[in-house]
């Protein structure tokens, strides 16, 4: 090897080594976030997706569905695909330390957003509602959704959460009392409306899909804190006990309706369902419900000290 060679691979190995400056390092922890999010479905949804296809009926269309998504879900992580071509509203969550600069990191969010749309990980899926135009970035008002928490702790957790338009539009929201479904004001209530929302979807969203639902508040903080229920791990335990013991019962119920994967048939209409409550004011009870499609695109981070991913939450 001649000197002039090996110089060059003593410069090369140095640019290599060289330190990428912490902008640059959280943008390729965020980008890699968003990859992992819109091509590889968490364990604990796999789990219960597994679980389901076992319990289908063999040699159905419920059995064959199943199937497609589990292919589905194989072919998108081996390519690095989306595992749908809607990757929905890109929606994060950031929790952080006392002193953080909120407007810097949004930056950050934001240029990783388009940089992940280049490389194909999120389509090119926002469009101004009065013009329709599509700048072919994802970015716009109110996209993506932002959302900072403060916390105690030291280092920095991404949660990122991509909802596709079809589960979006069966979300619903109901106001108790409701007198066509004989709904009252109370969790028996709650029940009714939720049933009553799976019941319309028909599998629609892509289904089976999973429910986020908040029973309480205002319309606008009802159906925000149902879509943060799906951060929730699918196989965990509702600290509340009534609202544990009415999670259960309305998953049972809703896989006992018939509608089945897409809304084909068979047991598997749907895979969870996630509550939690908020205060409300005296003259209003609604309840929200927060669809999301079998897709299940939820993820999230914990960043080191140098702004490299630590660990996964998922």
């Amino acid at each position: 090897m001649t000197k002039k060679v090996a110089a060059k691979k003593v410069a090369k190995k140095k640019i290599l080594a060289k330190k990428k400056s912490p902008k640059d390092q959280t943008i390729d922890s965020l980008i890699e976030l968003i990859r992992i999010t819109s091509t590889v479905v968490p364990e604990d949804v796999q789990r219960v997706l597994r679980d389901s296809m076992k319990n289908e009926v063999k040699d159905t269309t419920a059995s064959y569905a199943m199937g497609i998504i589990k292919d589905n879900i194989d072919l998108a992580k081996i390519k690095s695909q989306p595992l749908c071509q809607d990757t929905g509203t890109v929606i994060f969550f950031v929790y952080h330390p006392p002193g953080f600069r909120q407007n810097d990191f949004k930056d950050l969010i934001k240029k990783s957003v388009t940089k992940a749309t280049q490389a194909g990980y999120l389509r090119q899926n926002s469009v101004n509602s009065l013009t329709g135009e599509n700048a072919g970035t994802n970015l716009g008002e109110g996209h993506p959704s932002i959302h900072f928490y403060e916390h105690k702790g030291k280092e920095i957790e991404v949660k990122l959460v991509l909802k596709g338009g079809g589960c979006e539009n069966v979300s619903a929201q109901y106001s108790l009392p409701d007198t066509t479904l004989g709904a009252g004001r109370d969790l028996e209530g709650v029940r009714k409306v939720v049933i009553d929302s799976v019941h319309k979807a028909q599998g629609k969203g892509c289904g089976p899909g999973a429910l986020g639902v908040c029973v309480g508040g205002d319309r606008a903080d009802s159906a925000y804190y149902a879509k943060k229920q799906l951060l929730r791990k699918l196989d965990d335990k509702n600290p509340h006990s009534e609202l544990n013991k009415l999670e259960k019962e309305i998953v049972e119920t809703c896989n006992k309706l018939g509608i089945g994967p897409m809304g084909f048939g068979g047991k598997t209409t749907l895979l969870s369902c996630k509550i939690t409550s908020a205060n409300r004011v005296p003259a209003s009870f609604f309840v929200s419900i927060s669809y999301m499609c079998w897709a299940f695109r939820r993820q999230g981070i914990v960043l080191d000290k140098n702004l490299k991913i630590k660990k996964w939450l998922y």
